[in-house]
């Protein structure tokens, strides 16, 4: 594995077990560990965690992805209940929710993301609730299902510049992505529209910029920008440790833009501190 800076070097936290206990006797799966995150001891030791629903398999081999891509097992009808109660034994105020992609599902799994959804909403109504969804391909029927269920955060990465699709994410499309973005910020005047990327894997500066234009095009309120970090050596390489001066000044190119939130610099993943984004109200 490659050597990192010393600013990609991260603390270590011993008090991580009952957050691990917790997620363990409501047999549920985080992306935090999953897809091995260098902030999982800071989130857990708060505690704080990034559910991962839909089982731990993905349908699609995206090249900087650490979860595994089997096929995925059957929809867990009763999750739902066990996220809500996970959400509210931690006393969550602001609760995010992810998935693995479910090609094989005829909504992409948006229904139960809806489920889940209600569900959180009948423990902790206070809560926040952001949901970091697939492309579900393109549909905008199975959109609608998980806007429907009012999050108050939608949130759909494209990842990386279009450029680098066919290797980062090559069953994903940039289009599509951003289509799906769009029409969430259009279809609901209640949600805030999120996106982000990860850097150092090739792509230039004006690549990111011109990214970050097609985001706020499309509706986004909020935007994070990360440093890509190889989980295992099956995945793609790092291709350059981007400089923390670069990730300021990608911050404030994005505020400039007109971005209500950002969040740039290296160790930054599109689900950590979440709830800082929301500070500020629609207008």
């Amino acid at each position: 594995m490659e050597r990192l800076p010393d600013w990609l070097k991260t603390n270590t936290f011993s008090s991580l077990r009952q957050t691990k206990r917790l997620l363990r006797q409501n047999r549920l799966s985080t992306v935090c560990e999953e897809a091995r995150c260098p902030n999982r001891g800071h989130c857990f030791s708060r505690p704080t965690a990034t559910f991962m629903i839909l089982g731990k398999d993905c349908t699609r081999s995206c090249g900087f992805c650490s979860v595994s891509h089997v096929r995925p097992s059957a929809v867990d009808a009763g999750e739902p209940e066990r996220v809500a109660a996970a959400a509210k034994a931690m006393n969550l105020t602001h609760v995010v929710v992810t998935s693995v992609t479910r090609d094989d599902l005829p909504d992409g799994g948006a229904a139960h993301f809806a489920a889940v959804i209600t569900a959180i909403r009948g423990e902790l109504p206070d809560a926040k609730i952001e949901v970091l969804t697939p492309d579900f391909k393109g549909s905008l029927e199975a959109l609608h299902k998980v806007l429907d269920a009012e999050p108050d955060v939608f949130n759909h990465n494209v990842e990386t510049v279009p450029s680098l699709y066919y290797k980062v994410r090559p069953q994903a499309d940039y289009g599509v992505s951003l289509r799906v973005l769009s029409e969430a910020n259009n279809y609901s005047s209640k949600v805030r529209v999120k996106s982000g990327l990860m850097v150092g894997l090739g792509e230039s500066f004006d690549e990111v910029m011109a990214v970050l234009k097609d985001l706020k095009a499309s509706g986004c309120s909020f935007i994070t920008i990360g440093q890509y970090l190889r989980p295992r050596k099956t995945n793609i390489a790092v291709v350059e440790y981007v400089l923390p001066e670069v990730f300021d000044l990608y911050r404030v190119k994005a505020q400039e833009l007109g971005f209500d939130a950002v969040a740039s610099a290296p160790l930054v993943r599109s689900s950590m501190d979440a709830a800082q984004m929301l500070q500020k109200p629609i207008i």
